[in-house]
């Protein structure tokens, strides 16, 4: 619930774009985050302003090309983006934040119980979201339809 406390705690003023991540955020995701490859040169790029990029992108929704030039630059947002969700990376910091959450709300980190409807479970019994809408749907056909196409008739030319 929103009281002076959570607005404080919540407040965006002093960052540079409202998507941006604030001291509090940071402490939690930058240990989530491994570091660089041994050998090699050193990480030349702030890895918080490389998640910045990626959390301007999805929350305006504009394109990478379009990635304002105080952040570094699309491509090396891209790269990080697409390394960390191949790594596993995006996965350990989601879940971080996840069981952070459930904390907060004075909940197990991790639930105990699960719901899970029939329709659920004969969808995946025949094969996912495709065969559950052509099971539930009616075959629309036209009348002039044949089951020989044109192309494969015999015949002269």
């Amino acid at each position: 619930m929103w009281n002076p406390e959570s607005r404080a705690r919540h407040c965006r003023v002093g960052l540079r774009y409202p998507s941006d991540l604030s001291d509090a955020e940071w402490a939690v995701i930058a240990p989530q985050i491994p570091p660089g490859r041994r050998g090699g040169r050193r990480r030349s790029v702030d890895l918080r302003a490389v998640l910045n990029g990626m959390l301007y992108v999805l929350e305006t929704g504009c394109q990478w090309r379009y990635l304002p030039g105080d952040l570094p630059p699309r491509s090396t947002c891209h790269s990080y983006l697409q390394l960390w969700a191949w790594d596993g990376t995006l996965e350990r910091i989601h879940h971080e934040l996840y069981r952070r959450v459930r904390e907060q709300q004075g909940r197990e980190a991790s639930p105990t119980a699960a719901v899970i409807d029939s329709q659920s479970v004969r969808a995946a019994e025949k094969g996912g979201l495709h065969r559950t809408r052509s099971a539930t749907m009616q075959a629309r056909r036209s009348k002039a339809s044949s089951t020989i196409s044109s192309s494969t008739r015999s015949g002269c030319c």
